[in-house]
């Protein structure tokens, strides 16, 4: 049994370490609520520009643009999200995990765009191929961030260096469920749901005047729907990993919680034991003086 002096040191350790996570707690809560908010102004917008961009394809009869252009995959590149602190369970090892199993099952040479420390560090360690990396994103997310990375794979595809491009993040869905996910950005897929029917005779049909041109307009809001795709997914990842981090700070709480009672309840059958020992050893020596 451990000395009582080693307990107590043991006990003061772990009640320190409970105040930083009870703290690291109300700090990942309050980040979570700002970066939650972020995400759900968001998103209204990038299914509006989705569906913006479905029913243009549509009206515009199978305008030719480099973005659309569909090639044979012999070179893919993997846009993997992470953050770039720890400290917040499986948040990270879940979308590392998921990228992996994407990586191997892809049926052409790829190379990685790692954005996060985190997806960088593993990614290095294990001497994949990562071509770009984007470090310090995190926290407080910026639009000009997801425009250079849309603009880096935006260059590489139509220099025809990447054939496809995918973009993996993890989908904020609450605050006990982020789910890691894969989208593909490249070439674009503009959707075609309730876009078509607009494209059919009928009543409903919607005529479009394209000034200058068709063309011109593509030219403009594709590159704009891969940005807004990216920043969604930064804005995601960034709620996710605070919303994780707060649920280990509170979880390492209460752990802290339950090992600081076990270790006093040591404490004392330890202290209750030597009390024990120095009575009877006070007891035998007045009995042998007897």
């Amino acid at each position: 049994m451990a000395n009582l002096r080693d307990l107590r040191r043991r006990i003061k350790a772990t009640k320190n370490m409970q105040q930083i996570t009870k703290a690291m707690k109300a700090v990942a809560a309050a980040k979570m609520r700002k970066a939650q908010d972020a995400v759900t102004l968001a998103r209204p917008y990038s299914k509006r520009i989705k569906g913006v961009l479905g029913r243009v394809a549509v009206a515009s009869g199978g305008v030719n643009h480099p973005l659309l252009a569909v090639r044979e995959p012999k070179k893919a590149a993997f846009i993997v999200m992470t953050s770039d602190r720890g400290l917040c369970g499986g948040f990270n090892s879940n979308l590392i995990r998921r990228a992996t199993q994407e990586i191997k099952t892809a049926k052409a040479e790829y190379e990685l765009v790692a954005v996060g420390r985190k997806g960088r560090d593993f990614f290095r360690h294990r001497g994949l191929n990562v071509g770009k990396e984007y470090i310090g994103v995190g926290g407080d997310v910026k639009y000009t961030t997801a425009r250079d990375i849309a603009s880096y794979v935006i260059d590489k595809y139509t220099s025809e260096e990447y054939d496809e491009v995918y973009l993996i993040y993890s989908q904020f869905v609450n605050v006990l469920v982020q789910r890691p996910v894969m989208v593909k950005i490249l070439p674009a897929e503009p959707p075609t749901e309730g876009a078509v029917a607009e494209g059919k005779e009928g009543p409903d049909k919607v005529p479009y005047i394209f000034e200058p041109s068709a063309e011109a307009v593509l030219t403009e809001l594709l590159p704009k729907y891969i940005e807004n795709a990216i920043y969604q997914g930064l804005l995601e990842i960034n709620a996710g990993f605070y919303s994780a981090q707060m649920t280990a700070m509170e979880n390492a709480t209460k752990n802290a919680s339950e090992m600081i009672d076990k270790l006093t309840m040591t404490m004392n059958r330890a202290r209750q034991a030597q009390i024990t020992t120095e009575i009877s050893e006070i007891v035998g020596g007045a009995a042998a003086l007897e």
